[in-house]
């Protein structure tokens, strides 16, 4: 669903270019057409998305800079994803009454200290299952490291 209408938004900027709109009116409409469908929700769907759906998107993003539609530092859509993902963690972690806020596990109370983590949150034991589709334990695990 999300690649045909990305698809159709290319047909839309290569009728627009066709008559005539300035390419930094281009890039501007580009980002935010189809970055921001890719973007919508990407942290809710990203952790179900195939490499095959990565790669398709990915194609998407480099067909778009080949023809004019964007700007030639526009990031992959696994730094994509990777940024939306880290800007919504970060949201959940600093907000105490966001919803998503009461899924987060028990904060970890250590009496030492063996290094900083970037949360205080315990461990959610991983999965095959949970290793990289659900966003919390994804996030939970990027940012002990």
């Amino acid at each position: 669903m999300l690649l045909s209408s990305c698809s159709n938004l290319l047909y839309t900027m290569r009728v627009l270019r066709a008559h005539g709109i300035p390419a930094t009116s281009l890039h501007d409409i580009f980002r935010a057409t189809v970055v921001s469908r890719i973007q919508y929700a990407a942290p809710a769907w990203s952790g179900m998305c195939s490499s095959a759906d990565r790669g398709r998107l990915d194609s998407i993003l480099r067909r778009s800079k080949r023809l004019g539609y964007s700007n030639n530092d526009l990031q992959s859509i696994v730094e994509l994803f990777n940024s939306a993902d880290d800007d919504f963690f970060n949201r959940i972690k600093i907000n105490s009454s966001h919803v998503l806020q009461t899924y987060l596990p028990d904060k970890l109370n250590l009496p030492y200290q063996l290094r900083t983590r970037s949360h205080n949150k315990t461990l959610i034991n991983k999965t095959k299952l949970l290793n990289s589709s659900d966003f919390i334990v994804r996030m939970l695990y990027k940012y002990t490291c």
